[in-house]
């Protein structure tokens, strides 16, 4: 029985819990076919771009993963981060990316998200480490990192908050993070003198 269009792509997206449009496209599947499947409600449009079939396996962090694939440049940071790495109490109600000081403010209606800048170029690279969500490559601060990085932007986030991820990180078993490590970033994040007295008054 000959394969049809939309056949090939609902074999397609049962190779992801993602689907983007340009894995579509290599498969010379053609907009159409997406469409017709998407009001058939064989496919779900979750945001721009991007597809899942409606009982794909997916986790908690789905949220992340489709701003990654919608911004691949962008690093996942600041409150955004404290959730994934479960730190402190605050709940992430938008994605929180970090941005360099050049690039264009994304325009996503879904999910919500709340943008930072950088012209620290190693800012990008330095304690950000790469996690595989729903077959998506997603860059996002480690426990360090993102620490420092709420210090650095205590104005945004509140100095309650700072505090209680930084007593919390310091105390987990499960991020092994040291005083040493937090000013390493805080150096490089320009927040040293900020976060030494909080450190000092922990130790």
């Amino acid at each position: 029985m000959p394969t049809t269009e939309q056949d090939r792509l609902l074999e397609l997206a049962r190779g992801y819990s993602l689907l983007r449009e340009r894995e579509i496209r290599r498969a010379g599947i053609s907009s159409t076919a997406v469409t017709r499947a998407v009001a058939a409600g064989a496919l779900e449009r979750t945001s721009r771009g991007l597809y899942r079939l409606p009982d794909a396996p997916w986790d908690e962090h789905l949220t992340l993963s489709e701003v990654a694939a919608r911004v691949p440049r962008a690093v996942i940071v600041l409150v955004s981060a404290l959730h994934f790495h479960q730190i402190g109490t605050h709940q992430a109600r938008s994605v929180w990316i970090l941005l360099r000081n050049n690039a264009v403010t994304p325009r996503i209606n879904y999910p919500p998200i709340e943008v930072v800048k950088s012209g620290i170029e190693s800012a990008f690279t330095a304690g950000v480490e790469t996690h595989r969500l729903n077959d998506i490559n997603v860059p996002i601060t480690t426990p360090a990192r993102t620490v420092v990085d709420c210090f650095k932007y205590r104005r945004r986030l509140g100095l309650d908050l700072c505090l209680e991820a930084l007593k919390d990180v310091l105390r987990s078993q499960d991020h092994r993070v040291t005083p040493a490590q937090l000013m390493e970033f805080a150096k490089l994040q320009r927040v040293g003198t900020v976060i030494r007295p909080y450190l000092d008054s922990l130790s």
